[in-house]
């Protein structure tokens, strides 16, 4: 565990307008998190790939431009898995019914608060992808099983959910380092056909 942390090196993207801001958040996650940062709600969205998206985003609320509201509203239209944190000075109200984060935390924060924060979102997202992946290797499970292998060599949908099952599985090792025992129960389960 690095500097108190659950989760080891996630994937963290820095959004706020303020350059100073953004830069201390980043040194706040430092030796514990990969860290991008983008300085505006336009360099979030570019920074953000659905396919390849960061664990956590921090995401500031009020930039010029690209808000952070309609960042997050942009980002949630995605089908991609990660966590958003909203860490902004605007006092929360009841337009936050409205909003789909994760979390929000005021300004200032402190570093044990950012690393926390980051951390449980970490853990959260972990167990919602072991979820995912437990229904997909179900699936591929018992199709591998039941089904001639050179009847899934060329099948599209076959492969995609093969890459999609080991793409998750490889994400939750990495955000939930006790996850090995957890996959290895539910892969010991015999699904074959009698």
């Amino acid at each position: 565990m690095a500097g108190g942390m659950y989760v080891d090196q996630p994937r963290v993207l820095v959004v706020d307008d303020e350059k100073e801001v953004a830069d201390a958040y980043a040194l706040r996650l430092e030796g514990v998190a990969e860290v991008t940062i983008a300085y505006s709600g336009e360099e979030a969205l570019e920074a953000t790939d659905p396919s390849d998206p960061p664990d956590v985003i921090l995401l500031d609320r009020h930039m010029p431009d690209l808000s952070g509201d309609d960042v997050l509203r942009e980002l949630r239209g995605h089908d991609m898995h990660a966590r958003i944190v909203m860490i902004t000075a605007i006092d929360p109200g009841l337009d936050l019914l409205e909003l789909p984060f994760d979390d929000y935390l005021c300004k200032p924060v402190e570093r044990d608060d950012v690393r926390a924060a980051v951390d449980q979102q970490c853990q959260v997202l972990a167990y919602e992808l072991l979820g995912e992946y437990f229904q997909l290797e179900s699936k591929r499970s018992v199709i591998a099983a039941e089904l001639p292998p050179k009847r899934l060599t060329d099948h599209e949908e076959f492969a995609a959910l093969d890459a999609r099952t080991d793409a998750l599985r490889e994400r939750v090792r990495r955000l939930l380092p006790d996850a090995e025992t957890l996959l290895e129960a539910f892969s010991g389960i015999d699904r074959e056909g009698y």
